[in-house]
């Protein structure tokens, strides 16, 4: 069981980037995700979550407006599309899961499955 982080990179401020989850060995529609991000001397934060019982979503207030969380079953992926990003959105994003399948909110300890990170930097 992973999960698998991508679409991290350099844009500048304003600009778009969309990070994807994708698993191996589960099916992602049958479990919480979880994004977070870690910026350098700083601890990791809940980004977006979306649930697995009905998809609920859920937002840190930093992003809300901003970020959309949404799943893509028949590639068993799920996507954070970022919008108007700001320097301070600069981190390592992670994707997570809960392997019980309650997971519902933002709070990293809820989670016990963990992609590697991809790095967004956000500079001109």
């Amino acid at each position: 069981v992973q999960l698998q982080a991508s679409g991290g990179g350099l844009v500048q401020p304003g600009g778009s980037l969309r990070l994807s989850c994708a698993a191996s060995g589960f099916t992602l529609n049958s479990y919480p995700i979880g994004w977070f991000r870690q910026a350098p001397g700083k601890e990791r934060e809940g980004v977006s979550s979306i649930s697995s019982s009905d998809d609920s979503t859920y937002y840190a207030d930093s992003v809300k407006g901003r970020f959309t969380i949404s799943r893509d079953n028949a590639k068993n992926a799920v996507y954070l599309q970022m919008n108007s990003l700001k320097p301070e959105d600069t981190a390592v994003y992670y994707c997570a899961t809960d392997s019980l399948g309650r997971a519902a909110g933002l709070g990293p300890w809820e989670y016990d499955i963990w992609g590697q990170g991809t790095l967004v930097t956000v500079s001109s």
